[in-house]
C-alpha cells in the first residue's frame, strides 16, 4: 500500500502593518493627541468615543470572568489547590504594595516635588473634591471586606462588581470539584461553549478598539491640555522616574524566580498596553490580557483567580502615586512629615488603597482618608492635585497592568502550574490554546484539543478547533 507524505503547511503570510491592531490603536493614540491639543474643543467632545468603547469591554467582563474561573477550577478539580493560590496570591500583593508605598515614600523624601510652593489653606475650596469623589465617604476595612461578599449574585453580575463575581465563581467552581466532574460535565461542556462565545464577543469589540483609544486621548487632551504638565513638573517627573524604576525591579522579579524575560512579554502584550494607555484604564484590556496569559503558560484557574483580584489588591502604580502624592500636599503647606508620621502615613494607605479599581476618584479618596486620619494639612488640599490626575493616568496603567502580570506568572509558578515551554512557544508567536496551557509540561488538560486537529487562532490570541 502507498502512503502519501503530508505535506508540510505553507509559512503563514505576514500580516500588513496596516491590520495589526497595534499599528492601528498606535496611530489612533496618536491623532487623538493632535485633535485634542489643536481642536480641544473638537476633542472633549469625542470623550463618548472613548467611554463606549470601555463599557463594551464591562459588558463582557463580569460573565467572563465568571466562566474562566468556575471552569478552571474544574478543570484543576482541586479545591485546596484553589485556596493555596488565593492565599499565596494575596501574600504576594501585600508585599508588592507595601514595597510600591516605601519605595513611593522614598522618592517623595529625596525629590520633594511640593516643596517652595507654599500654598494657603484658606485659598482652598471643598466643592472640588466633592464634585471629583461624588462626596462619597472612605469605606473602612470592614466594609470592605463584607462588600466582597455579595448579597445578591445577579446584583453582582448586574453592578459589574468584579471581587463579588470572583467570589460566587470560586464557590461554584469549588462545588463542581466537590459534587464531581464527571456528574457536572454537562454544566462544564456548556461553560465552556459559552466562553467560546464570549472570546468571538471579544474579537468583535477589539476591532473597535482603535476609535475607543482615539476617542479617549482627545478628550483628555482636549480637557486638560498639555500645558498643565509645567505646573505639576516636579511631581509629573518624581512619579514616572519612580514608575521607571520600580518596572525595572518588576523586570528583575520575574526573571529571577518563574524565568519570565519581561520585555518579550511586553512585547508579546503590546497590543494590550498601548490599549489601556490610549483608554487610560486597564479594565478595557482585562478579558486579552488574562487569555494572553493562559497562553503563555500560566493556568486557567491561577490566572482567573490572580488578576481580577489585583485589579482590586495589586495596584502598584497607584500605590507609588499615592505616596509621593501625599508627601507632595505635605510639602507643599509647608509641613515636613517625621519618621513616626511618615509610618503611620503608611499603614493607613495601605488600607484605603485597596479596591480603588473602577471607583470614581479613588485615589482622591484614599488622600481624604490618609489626610483626615492625620491631621496635618486640611482634607480640601486634596483637590491640588485635580489638574495631574490625568497626566498620572499613563504611568498608573502601565505598572498596575506590568505588576499583575508579573504577580500572576510568580503564583502560578510558586503553586507548580506554570508551563514555562508554553510561555516560550506563545512569546515566539507560536499557536498554543487555552487548555494546553493549563497543565505543566509534558501534562494534558483535561478537555485539551487533540493532536492533529487542526487548530485557528481567534481574535483574542487564544486558539480553538477549526470548523469545517
Amino acid at each position: 500500500m502507498n502512503v502519501t507524505a503530508p505535506t508540510a503547511a505553507p509559512p503563514a503570510s505576514r500580516k500588513p502593518l496596516y491590520k495589526s491592531l497595534f499599528f492601528q490603536i498606535l496611530v489612533a493614540v496618536v491623532a487623538g493627541i493632535l485633535i485634542g491639543h489643536l481642536w480641544p474643543d473638537i476633542g472633549a467632545a469625542l470623550r463618548p468615543l472613548g467611554d463606549g468603547f470601555i463599557q463594551l469591554i464591562k459588558m463582557i467582563i463580569a460573565p467572563l470572568i465568571f466562566l474562566v474561573i468556575v471552569t478552571g477550577i474544574a478543570a484543576v478539580s482541586d479545591v485546596k489547590a484553589v485556596g493555596r493560590t488565593g492565599v499565596k496570591a494575596l501574600i504576594y500583593f501585600t508585599a508588592a504594595t507595601l514595597f510600591a508605598l516605601v519605595f513611593g515614600l522614598v522618592v517623595g523624601n529625596v525629590v520633594q516635588p511640593g516643596a517652595g510652593l507654599n500654598i494657603d489653606p484658606a485659598s482652598l475650596s471643598q466643592d472640588a473634591l466633592n464634585a471629583k469623589t461624588a462626596t462619597a465617604p472612605p469605606k473602612d476595612a470592614g466594609t470592605f471586606i463584607l462588600g466582597i461578599i455579595p448579597t445578591s449574585v445577579v446584583g453582582a453580575f448586574a453592578s459589574n462588581s468584579l471581587l463579588q463575581v470572583l467570589c460566587f465563581a470560586v464557590f461554584f467552581g469549588a462545588a463542581i470539584v466537590v459534587v464531581g466532574r464527571e456528574r457536572c460535565m454537562p454544566v462544564v461542556t456548556l461553560m465552556e461553549t459559552v466562553l467560546e462565545l464570549f472570546f468571538k464577543i471579544m474579537g468583535w469589540v477589539m476591532r473597535v478598539a482603535p476609535v475607543g483609544a482615539f476617542g479617549a486621548m482627545a478628550f483628555i487632551i482636549g480637557q486638560y491640555g498639555l500645558s498643565s504638565l509645567s505646573t505639576y513638573a516636579l511631581l509629573i517627573a518624581a512619579c514616572y522616574g519612580a514608575a521607571i524604576v520600580f518596572i525595572g525591579l518588576l523586570f528583575v522579579v520575574a526573571w529571577v524566580y518563574p524565568r519570565v524575560p519581561l520585555w518579550q512579554l511586553m512585547k508579546y502584550t503590546r497590543e494590550e498596553f498601548l490599549l489601556a494607555l490610549g483608554t487610560a484604564s486597564t479594565e478595557s484590556v482585562l478579558p486579552r490580557i488574562m487569555t494572553k496569559l493562559t497562553n503563555a503558560g500560566c493556568s486557567r484557574a491561577t490566572t482567573g483567580l490572580v488578576v481580577p483580584t489585583g485589579y482590586s489588591f495589586n495596584l502598584d502604580g497607584a500605590a507609588l502615586y499615592l505616596s509621593i502624592s501625599l508627601l507632595f500636599l505635605a510639602q507643599a503647606f509647608g509641613y515636613n512629615l517625621d519618621l513616626g508620621q511618615q509610618l503611620a502615613a503608611l499603614g493607613i494607605l495601605m488600607l484605603t488603597s485597596k479596591g480603588m479599581a473602577g471607583v470614581p476618584g479613588s485615589a482622591f479618596l484614599a488622600l481624604s482618608a490618609t489626610a483626615g486620619a492625620l491631621g496635618i494639612f486640611p482634607v480640601a488640599g486634596v483637590a491640588l492635585l485635580l489638574g495631574a490626575d490625568r497626566l498620572m493616568d499613563s504611568m498608573r496603567v502601565v505598572v498596575n497592568l506590568l505588576g499583575n502580570c508579573v504577580a500572576t506568572f510568580v503564583v502560578a509558578k510558586w503553586e507548580g502550574q506554570f508551563d514555562r515551554a508554553a510561555m516560550l512557544r506563545a512569546f515566539a508567536g507560536e499557536t498554543t490554546t487555552t487548555e494546553a496551557a493549563l497543565e505543566p509540561a509534558g501534562a494534558s488538560a483535561p478537555g485539551s484539543v487533540a493532536a492533529g486537529t487542526a487548530v485557528e487562532q481567534s481574535p483574542l490570541g487564544t486558539s480553538a478547533p477549526a470548523v469545517r
